[in-house]
């Protein structure tokens, strides 16, 4: 973290980078091992410009209706990201990284957004960011079109400025990414490479 005279006022919020959303995984994005290794890389070379690295993970234990034998892929999906299992850990790629917060989501009901998420300790996202006078959050990780998109926009409306690094993510479907944007520009969401970052 940089020093309290040096604060950035920002955070990287890393969204659900975990193997059952990658190759072989039980929901998986095409991609998503190659984003959860530029992600890596990403944080590792930028560390010093964030004063927090946040990352989120679906963590099901009974999510009711979001889970089905018989799926919609709208509002119901297969399990997956079951809370305790290695599919739901963060990506390997990551396991150097030691984010400052780290939140898990969807114990008991279907949760998108990594603002609905707690830490350890049982502190909401938004809470831990404006205890941490954060003012500003890079949203990057999986699925673009569904928790990064979700995440991005409650970070918007709480009155952060919110872009989301589009090199690293990936959308469930090339249409679904489309529409994502679309949706994130409209609402004022910045949308940028992380060369530019």
């Amino acid at each position: 973290m940089t020093s309290t005279g040096d604060l950035t006022h920002r955070a990287l919020i890393i969204v659900d980078v975990q193997p059952t959303f990658c190759e072989g995984g039980a929901l998986p994005v095409a991609g998503g091992d190659d984003v959860a290794r530029a992600i890596a890389l990403y944080a590792t070379e930028h560390r010093p410009d964030y004063d927090l690295v946040v990352t989120t993970q679906d963590w099901h234990v009974d999510p009711g209706d979001h889970f089905s034998d018989t799926p919609d892929f709208v509002d119901s999906w297969p399990p997956h990201g079951v809370a305790g299992t290695a599919e739901a850990e963060l990506h390997p790629a990551l396991s150097a990284m030691v984010p400052e917060v780290s939140v898990k989501k969807g114990e008991y009901q279907a949760a998108y957004s990594g603002f609905e998420g707690r830490d350890g300790e049982g502190r909401l996202l938004a809470d831990i960011l404006l205890d941490a006078r954060i003012t500003r959050v890079d949203v990057v990780g999986l699925a673009e079109s569904h928790c990064v998109k979700a995440t991005a926009l409650d970070a918007h409306a709480l009155g952060l400025a919110t872009r989301v690094l589009t090199d690293l993510t990936a959308p469930v479907s090339e249409e679904l990414g489309v529409q994502a944007r679309e949706e994130l520009r409209a609402a004022g969401v910045h949308l940028a490479p992380s060369t530019s970052a």
